[in-house]
């Protein structure tokens, strides 16, 4: 079994509702986002998934959450967009998009900044 992780980032702004604090205000985040899938190796190819695959997948799920008010995003208006809630919302998102492949989402970790960050894992 193998491991890949891919990095890319997006912009966005949100407010956490029910949340006493400075980020109950509008704010904004530029956004890193790390993937981690596992997977076996195809020997014909000596890949686990050719990286630019996981790159532009992982790219269409960033690009609708890029540039936007979180908080006007369908799943958003339900759910708090939290950064343990934007990593939930992301690891679902690729575990459909990466059905095609021989893959599994193993973790998606979401930065608000340098310094602190969210992650997702599913249990086994």
């Amino acid at each position: 079994m193998f491991e890949l992780t891919i990095s890319s980032q997006f912009s966005g702004a949100h407010r956490l509702r029910n949340y006493k604090g400075k980020c109950e205000k509008l704010h904004g985040h530029n956004w890193k986002v790390d993937i981690t899938v596992c997977g076996d190796i195809d020997h014909n190819t000596g890949m686990v998934l050719d990286f630019g695959v996981l790159k532009a997948e992982l790219e269409k799920v960033l690009a609708k959450l890029d540039h936007t008010y979180l908080n006007d995003i369908d799943y958003f208006r339900k759910v708090n967009p939290s950064s343990e809630n934007m990593a939930y919302y992301i690891f679902n998102k690729m575990k459909k998009s990466l059905k095609p492949y021989n893959v599994s989402v193993k973790k998606v970790t979401v930065w608000e900044n340098e310094r602190q960050c969210a992650s997702y894992l599913e249990k086994d």
